[in-house]
């Protein structure tokens, strides 16, 4: 199959690969000119037969740009695909004003991040059962081999949200190892950490592959010591719990999370200067001093 790829960064460039290895002619196109294979978006889409399929991946802040841009120069019966991290909100709308140019539109969450190129990449699909069936051997190229990987969760904005849950849940797995591991590292007892966390790979009812990839990082660096505590969040986990708020579901460890990911990008914490004040007030508590 033929297919348009905007955006070749981490994620695109592994694609690009991976469906070329499947077979697939792809036709990428990225504003650095060292990974592109065509200049512009128009070489892009002159280079693609009709009906196109073009597929984009892009960060969310810039993905509507992109878009836009692109149906500038596609005709009636082309396909777009936005596999970025887009709010499902988005998606309707901008399968509306597709449609009134006779241009089809799916969005397409991807999992699998730098690894999806060896290991295939999970992927949950939103959009009409046609234009699904249509692009069913790229996404068959993309998947991790056997009979999960796919989901066709319902129409337009259906992947968005199926990928917002995934990564909420994904805030969530990753602060309950990053708070068991510290707690190990705080215990007098303990005196192999990495080798701890190495034992529950196999056999542990924790096992996964969010626990091998630290069990990696602390091969790396087995005291973590080259690391900055600063963590972003890319606005899906808001976006879940701001969901769960809308649908009042409870979500306490997502929530919690999310929440530990603000107080990470403090130096010092104006709630908990506020907590040791009022201590010092109510109760005559000493205050430590920072140095």
């Amino acid at each position: 199959m033929q297919l348009g790829l905007v955006g070749l960064g981490r994620m695109g460039g592994n694609m690009r690969g991976r469906l070329r290895t499947a077979g697939h002619e792809v036709v990428g196109y990225d504003r650095n000119p060292e990974v592109s294979d065509v200049a512009s978006l128009t070489e892009l889409v002159e280079r693609l037969t009709p009906p196109r399929a073009v597929w984009v991946m892009v960060p969310s802040a810039v993905t509507d740009a992109a878009i836009e841009e692109l149906a500038g120069y596609l005709s009636e019966g082309d396909l777009i695909i936005d596999g970025g991290n887009s709010r499902f909100s988005d998606d309707p709308p901008r399968a509306e004003r597709l449609s009134h140019q006779g241009i089809g539109y799916m969005d397409v969450g991807v999992s699998g991040g730098v690894w999806g190129l060896e290991n295939g990449y999970a992927l949950m699909v939103g959009g009409d059962p046609e234009h699904v069936a249509r692009l069913e051997p790229v996404f068959e190229a993309l998947k991790p081999q056997g009979q999960f990987g796919f989901v066709h969760a319902g129409p337009v904005g259906a992947g968005h949200y199926a990928k917002m849950v995934h990564n909420g849940i994904e805030y969530g797995l990753m602060h309950a190892y990053a708070e068991g591991y510290e707690l190990l590292t705080k215990s007098e007892i303990i005196t192999n950490v990495p080798g701890v966390i190495k034992s529950w790979r196999d056999g542990s009812v924790v096992e996964s592959w969010l626990l091998d990839l630290l069990d990696r990082a602390l091969d790396e660096d087995p005291d973590l010591a080259n690391l900055s505590g600063y963590t972003e969040d890319t606005g899906e986990g808001r976006w879940t719990v701001e969901e769960a708020i809308r649908l009042a579901v409870p979500m306490n460890v997502i929530a919690a999370s999310l929440f530990a990911r603000f107080v990470s990008r403090q130096d010092d914490s104006p709630a908990m200067k506020a907590v040791a004040a009022l201590r010092q007030q109510f109760g005559g508590h000493a205050v430590r001093k920072r140095p």
